[in-house]
């Protein structure tokens, strides 16, 4: 059914008394319908239905929102510099999947940017007054207030990564940082390769933390004790991984194998190897973590360690809507995997 207009004249938007009156029920069940389906028959359910479709209602948010308290979105919350998210494909592969899994429940998902202390106070204002019902924080460094402060304000909030340096007990999602790390040095031991460095995540991050922890952990069980001079620091970037690549060759000449802490900086490693004359596998074994585009984008391509992705997205936005709920939720931890291809 359309709406008859005369020419000329705008459209008239269906509203939910159209849609009772096309259905054949009260205005009351559209309304149960529309919020949950709870004491509907099936039938009536299915009139509904058929009816929304049928006239082209469209629910106003607004006017719910004013009704049920919520906003009807959620928001995904990156806190790092703006160039990072139009870098590492790994945040665009986050915001896809948490997309995707929320327009299941008919929840709109808006991106918001807080790289800088500035913005993530005025960002912290604007949820707090509930402008949405929840968020999925991304990249939460030790020591940034943000979690702690949404968590204060009243706002359901699930954290990808396991959470560094808060007091509050938050929900997360996170993929086994440190067992992934184990897998990778072992086979890079298993090729034969004994001067193994580290090209590290930030220290203020669960990845640098949790991935350093099992490259060591490793090492100890090989009997090759931990070499400081075999570790440098990035911050998942490709120019830091080339940066920290060539700190390493400068300290250790003798450098057999290298495991990078994401795939982006292993793209920067591989390049100075290169400009080292370097050959990758032959002279120095080459592993990063993730499994993203740019691990197949490498050349060579990447002997890595895939996250879950799809996994993490979905079961951060299975928490996030319990904790909208009022459901309390702890944390997920799901596996990893060896992805072999050129690098080693």
């Amino acid at each position: 059914m359309s709406m008859s207009t005369k020419p000329g004249e705008r459209r008239r938007r269906p509203t939910i008394h159209d849609v009772a009156r096309v259905a054949g029920v009260s205005r009351g069940t559209v309304s149960r319908v529309l919020n949950g389906g709870h004491y509907v028959s099936p039938a009536a359910a299915d009139a509904v239905n058929s009816a929304i479709r049928k006239t082209g209602y469209v629910v106003n948010r607004h006017a719910r929102s004013l009704i049920t308290g919520r906003s009807g979105s959620v928001a995904f919350l990156l806190t790092e510099p703006q160039d990072k998210f139009f870098e590492d494909p790994n945040f665009n592969v986050l915001l896809r999947g948490c997309t995707e899994a929320l327009a299941a429940h008919d929840i709109p998902l808006l991106l918001m940017l807080a790289g800088t202390p500035d913005e993530q106070r005025r960002i912290v204002r604007y949820v707090g007054s509930g402008h949405v019902d929840g968020v999925l924080l991304i990249s939460s460094h030790a020591g940034s207030p943000v979690a702690e402060q949404l968590v204060r304000a009243g706002v359901p909030v699930v954290v990808c990564g396991t959470p560094q340096g808060t007091s509050e007990r938050l929900a997360h999602v996170a993929a086994d940082d440190r067992d992934g790390a184990r897998t990778m040095v072992r086979h890079l031991l298993a090729t034969g390769r004994r001067r193994i460095g580290i090209v590290t995540g930030p220290q203020d991050t669960p990845g640098g933390v949790e991935r350093l922890a099992g490259y060591r952990e490793v090492l100890a069980e090989a009997g090759l004790g931990y070499a400081p001079e075999l570790v440098a620091a990035g911050d998942y970037s490709r120019d830091s991984g080339a940066r920290a690549t060539a700190e390493l060759l400068a300290r250790r000449p003798d450098l057999d194998a290298l495991f990078v802490a994401s795939d982006l900086m292993a793209q920067g490693a591989l390049a100075a190897l290169a400009e080292a004359g370097r050959r990758v596998p032959d002279d120095v074994a080459v592993g990063g973590f993730d499994d993203s585009a740019a691990a197949v984008a490498a050349r060579p391509t990447l002997t890595t360690i895939r996250q879950p992705w799809d996994r993490i997205s979905a079961e951060m936005v299975r928490l996030l809507m319990a904790r909208i709920e009022g459901q309390d939720t702890s944390a997920v931890i799901l596996p990893t995997e060896l992805v072999r291809r050129d690098s080693a």
